[in-house]
């Protein structure tokens, strides 16, 4: 610990620690990126080591330090401001749509069309880093980070996440415990412990040497291995102050305390100001402490004292708890004059915080001035600062009806900031606060369900829009037609057709708008094969219209997909992707990125899948979205179900489990099924799809034939037939050739029996008595042959047919199916049926080995790949930086290691290489 006031540079106990530090900047400096975060209860010398860390650096690194406040929630990218503020003049040279969402973001000029999109401001902050790093390494020091605000933390980490290969070194100080949390994941750690005795004495014997032997003995004991308190009960011994026990930290406060209290008494209302003021402007601080009677030459005590200090037109705490002293020891009145002075002196939203803070009892016209002023925290893209705003504003409202508007307020601020708890909380508030008015509670009503659907709980959102949309039907019927659509689609994913069609009973009763979609969405579950075929073709026909924005291209992309139209679910949905990263929507990104993929995967582009869904994965990660992340595992839980990759199936597994969704799980049994039939663990697969509930009508078409097959295969003809009969029912709802295909190919197995049995289906939406298999197999072949069906189902259905020849004593008519399936399998990377054909063409008395099928790209990561693509289509490195939310260099070191593996050395080679989709 170093010897903060008497100057020293010496740091004492804290070798190893230093060591790590040193080893993350000696990495930067090599090449390679790394995040640190620095974790230890206050005093116990984070700031030393941070401070330690830049003095080891020396001249050599462009260095970059910030420190969160403890008053700074009010303000979005306040923490981000303070840290960049030496290289603003750097941002007019970002993307545009970058520049302008970071210029937005910190209040600087009109604000940009994207406002301050809080994740385009992460990738904003990602390329500024990354090309200060060009220069030179950067070395980042967030101090106090769990006191950042909400917005700037989330950029940082967003950044902080993407770097590689920059020469960039980030160190967190968070301070724990008795702290907001900071747990970014993924990051590596570094904990202080206390000093051990001997450290301890030797830095008391550095520190405090004109202390008598037993008065040193007596601070240590009461220090108990705490750094800063070490040095604060040394200066607290020489200055007479006594202080009560109350443990290292409150020691530590104490201390600080009292030396405050021992200065004049303007210097400690300077301070106060200080403190109070959260950007820490020092000519902000000194014309507002002049309103209360102290002014500039009163710095100079606490200047003395080792309290704080001028720097670059700020005003510093040389402790986080010297801060904190100052703030609370005083006082509330004094602290309400500090907050009335800041007012006062500044302008703004700024003004109107402060005056918020100063008032103690409800005022409207200060909760009115409060209100007005998050528009500019709204522009500036903070919702969780303008929730907090909100929050304010209605605890200083006097009347119920604005306390609950502000409160709803509140809560659509926290759920656009992804605060989910936080929001459902202050939904509940608004809802307590009003009253009888059903147009505030329909509102709030509809934010309460978004907060549910998010985690998981359909049943209640259902419950929530039905029971808030009915009140407002006379007097706002578009409004209560579109709760109704948005309850009978939760009922439907939550697989409740009896509530689905009870809410789309009241939107006919009542006559709403879009009565005939919501009754088209209820009527999919029935259980008449008639209604669910009209249903199916209404909502095709409602899906088939032009998209207005990006959400609603998604949600169009994703019917089509549910109704097998793959190709246009593709088409769209890829669409919705290439503007997303246009315009830089990240937060979007995962959602489309989904949709992409599981399109993909049904096309049998199983590749393309793994590169977008593993982005999606790690992006959804990234930015907090927990409901989409799961839904992308699920996804690509498919695509380690056909590879036979067991441990990458149970790691995705563990992430769809985070959240129970109805949608998850569905797709996680289906992948499971599927897993369990490639291995050959038939009885398992049958067993599992057995035990299953039924999926949506519009989901089941790849379970439903993996059960035929597997039942077939574990001596069930029964449950085949079964799973036959709602895969045929389903197969007439939809147009698509692959469904029709994977029908045929069923009729086949079913026709044929299996090596474990089987048997003519029985009559009913089954195949027609004694159909031909081979001439079913054929048919299949020939309807996957169709451009748009998946060509992982196209291998199978070979295989099955190259299987049913081989048994029926025609080995050598067998080896086509079975080879083109073992290429097409070989390909996929789909390991555990690429073997099982090899077996079953060596049974034909196939004895050449089958021709080298990989592709160069298969021997690239997902990334790579991407990279590649976009490099070959003559994208610099930047525009591919902007496209994949990566920094340029990073995206340099991807195509150095892709090229070998291309066999080529240049860009102009790479443009030869098909690597299209």
């Amino acid at each position: 610990m170093t010897g903060i006031e008497g100057g020293t540079s010496v740091l004492v106990g804290r070798a190893e620690e230093l060591a790590v530090v040193e080893r993350l900047l000696t990495g930067a400096g090599a090449g390679r990126s790394g995040v640190l975060v620095v974790r230890g209860e206050a005093g116990i010398g984070k700031t030393a080591l941070l401070d330690a860390a830049v003095a080891a650096a020396g001249d050599g690194p462009r260095v970059l330090r910030g420190t969160g406040t403890e008053f700074e929630s009010a303000l979005p990218y306040s923490g981000l401001h303070l840290l960049l503020r030496p290289v603003l003049g750097r941002i007019d040279a970002l993307p545009g749509a970058q520049a302008g969402a970071l210029r937005t973001a910190l209040g600087m000029g009109e604000a940009a069309p994207s406002g301050g999109d809080r994740f385009l401001v992460g990738l904003a902050v990602l390329t500024l880093l990354a090309e200060l790093a060009e220069e030179r390494t950067l070395f980042c020091v967030l101090d106090d980070a769990q006191w950042l605000d909400l917005a700037s933390a989330e950029a940082l980490v967003f950044a902080a996440r993407r770097l590689h290969a920059e020469r960039i070194a980030v160190l967190f100080g968070v301070r724990d415990p008795h702290a907001p949390g900071f747990r970014p994941d993924g990051f590596d750690e570094l904990r202080l412990r206390r000093l051990d005795t001997a450290a301890a004495g030797d830095l008391l014997t550095l520190y405090a040497a004109d202390l008598r032997h037993h008065e040193r003995q007596r601070i240590q004991r009461e220090a108990e291995g705490n750094p800063l308190a070490l040095l604060e009960l040394t200066t607290a011994r020489r200055e007479g102050h006594g202080l009560s026990y109350d443990g290292p930290h409150g020691r530590i406060e104490q201390g600080f305390a009292a030396r405050i209290g021992a200065l004049p008494e303007a210097s400690g209302t300077l301070l106060l100001v200080a403190a109070a003021a959260d950007e820490g402007d020092a000519g902000t601080v000194f014309e507002a402490a002049g309103l209360l009677g102290a002014g500039v030459t009163d710095l100079a005590p606490a200047e003395a004292q080792g309290l704080v200090r001028l720097d670059g037109g700020r005003l510093v705490f040389r402790h986080p708890l010297i801060r904190s002293a100052a703030y609370r020891s005083g006082p509330a009145a004094r602290r309400l004059a500090a907050h009335r002075a800041l007012a006062d002196a500044g302008g703004g939203h700024r003004a109107a915080w402060h005056r918020a803070q100063a008032q103690a009892a409800p005022d409207e016209g200060v909760a009115a001035e409060l209100e007005r002023s998050g528009e500019q925290v709204r522009a500036r893209g903070g919702h969780a600062a303008l929730a907090t705003v909100y929050e304010r504003a209605a605890a200083l409202s006097p009347r119920p009806a604005e306390r609950a508007r502000r409160l709803g307020s509140a809560a659509r601020a926290a759920l656009d900031a992804g605060q989910l708890d936080r929001a459902g909380e202050l939904a509940e508030a608004a809802r307590r606060e009003q009253g009888g008015d059903a147009r505030a509670r329909a509102r709030v009503a509809e934010i309460a369900a978004e907060v549910a659907n998010e985690q998981g709980d359909l049943s209640r959102a259902h419950v929530l829009l039905l029971d808030a949309a009915l009140p407002i039907a006379a007097a706002e019927p578009q409004d209560a037609g579109r709760m109704l659509f948005l309850a009978v689609g939760s009922a439907w994913v939550a697989g409740d057709p009896v509530a689905a069609a009870g809410a789309a009973a009241a939107a006919a009763e009542l006559e709403l708008p879009g009565g005939s979609a919501i009754q088209a969405l209820a009527r999919v579950s029935s259980p008449d094969a008639g209604v669910r075929t009209a249903a199916l073709r209404a909502l095709r026909e409602a899906s088939s219209g032009p998209s207005g924005d990006l959400r609603e291209g998604l949600r169009a992309a994703c019917w089509n997909g549910l109704l097998g139209d793959h190709r246009v679910a593709y088409e769209r949905a890829g669409a919705v992707e290439r503007e997303c990263r246009a315009q830089g929507a990240v937060g979007l990104l995962p959602r489309a990125l989904l949709e992409v993929a599981q399109a993909q995967l049904r096309l049998g582009l199983h590749r393309d899948a793994l590169a977008g869904g593993t982005e999606g994965l790690r992006i959804a990660s990234d930015t907090g979205q927990t409901r989409t992340r799961a839904q992308l595992a699920a996804a690509l839980a498919q695509l380690a179900a056909a590879r036979g990759d067991e441990a990458w199936f149970q790691e995705l597994g563990a992430l769809a489990d985070a959240v129970d969704l109805p949608d998850v799980r569905h797709l996680r049994t289906s992948a499971a099924i599927l897993l369990d039939l490639g291995l050959g663990r038939f009885e398992a697969a049958a067993d599992r799809a057995a035990a299953a509930p039924a999926g949506s009508a519009c989901t089941c078409c790849g379970r439903d034939a993996d059960e035929v097959e597997a039942a077939l295969r574990a001596g069930r003809p029964e449950q085949a037939r079964k799973a036959f009969a709602r895969l045929a029912e389903l197969a007439g709802h939809l147009d698509g050739p692959g469904i029709h295909a994977v029908r045929a190919r069923c009729e086949g197995l079913l026709a044929g029996g299996s090596a474990a049995g089987g048997g003519s289906p029985a009559p009913g939406g089954e195949p027609a008595a004694g159909p031909d298999p081979e001439e079913r197999f054929r048919r299949a072949l020939e309807l996957h042959s169709v451009r748009d069906t998946d060509r992982f189902e196209e291998a199978r259905t070979g295989l099955l047919y190259g299987e049913w020849l081989r048994r029926n004593r025609r080995p050598v008519d067998s080896r086509g199916p079975l080879r083109a399936a073992q290429e097409a399998f070989e390909r996929l990377g789909a390991r555990p049926w690429a073997e099982r054909a090899a077996a079953e063409l060596r049974a034909s008395g196939e004895s050449r080995p089958g021709p080298e099928t990989e592709s160069p790209t298969d021997r690239l990561t997902p990334q790579e790949l991407q990279v590649a693509r976009l490099a070959a289509a003559g994208l610099t490195n930047r525009d591919i930086g902007s496209q994949l939310f990566l920094s340029p260099r990073t995206v340099g070191y991807h195509l150095y290691n892709a090229y070998p593996k291309l066999g080529v050395s240049s860009r102009v080679e790479l443009a030869r290489l098909d690597l299209a989709t």
